[in-house]
């Protein structure tokens, strides 16, 4: 693996790319405010002229849900060109049914997250029930509570295993920050399911779909990957998916890895990291800032 480059921000590599893919909850804000540092150098970035900018988001809801999370919070649509996100690729893949895994479900759907994330449901095609016994197959979002664990959902993981129902992963995120405070995202409970036996597909980072329409997204029908770069706080969602998908990676490391390498980055802490997960940070920096 190369070695990460440590950078003060994003200003000194700005000349270097033209689509930024940025991911929201994090890097961008902490779920309940957008940092004004970020969103000071998205400004700057746009102010160049010619860079177009796509949050990528794992987060388990349709873009014009997390469009409106982002209006409510005060984010200026000026700062980006599209938004994509593991819950809009979760809904398609529901949809159309149009891969073998996804078209063998049954319409019978047990929801397991919270009603925010009730657009991942609707609109296609399924049936809502509310008991294990009487689904075709799982649909986890998340935890209905933020201080809820991975225990509190074992009875009901055990039984979906038991039965050998499918799950269907709206967000391949561990955990995430509310404010100060560290949540279990989905991907807590599908890893739990996956050790029961269970049988999931995972959409969002780091898989290299939700990139590819990332990046069709902000309208060039050949992007050039050498000149894109993936800015993220997650080494096994952010940089692994950029890794696999061929791009450049700005990994922050004051988000959910922070106690791990670091904040500023600890190279010596960060490599050791990277080298454990099979991920290769192409720069690293504490936060998105300029």
């Amino acid at each position: 693996m190369n070695a990460t480059g440590i950078v003060p921000g994003l200003a000194p590599l700005a000349d270097r790319y033209d689509s930024y893919l940025v991911d929201l909850w994090g890097c961008l804000h902490d779920g309940v405010r957008p940092f004004p540092a970020a969103l000071d150098a998205l400004e700057r970035l746009r102010a160049g002229g010619g860079k177009r900018v796509c949050f990528l988001s794992n987060g388990p809801r349709r873009i014009a849900s997390l469009i409106r999370r982002l209006d409510d919070m005060g984010v200026p649509r000026s700062l980006y060109d599209a938004v994509m996100s593991s819950g809009e690729s979760a809904w398609a893949a529901l949809r159309h049914r149009d891969d073998p895994w996804h078209a063998r479900l049954g319409r019978r759907c047990l929801h397991v997250g919270p009603e925010r994330d009730n657009d991942v449901r609707e609109g296609n095609g399924l049936d809502i029930v509310e008991r294990v016994e009487d689904a075709d197959f799982i649909l986890c979002t998340g935890i209905d509570g933020w201080d809820e664990t991975v225990e509190d959902y074992e009875p009901l993981l055990a039984a979906g295993a038991a039965r050998a129902l499918p799950m269907v992963c709206a967000n391949p995120d561990l955990v995430v920050h509310i404010g100060e405070k560290l949540s279990l995202c989905a991907g807590s409970l599908a890893v739990r399911y996956v050790e029961l036996g269970g049988d999931v597909a995972w959409h969002g980072k780091p898989d290299g779909a939700v990139f590819a329409r990332a990046l069709e997204a902000l309208g060039d029908p050949d992007p050039d990957p050498a000149r894109a770069l993936m800015i993220g706080d997650g080494l096994r969602t952010d940089i692994a998916g950029g890794n696999a998908y061929g791009i450049d990676t700005l990994f922050l490391s004051g988000g959910i890895h922070e106690e791990e390498v670091g904040a500023p980055p600890d190279p010596a802490r960060l490599a050791a990291r990277s080298a454990e997960l099979g991920v290769s940070p192409t720069w690293a920096t504490t936060a998105l800032r300029w």
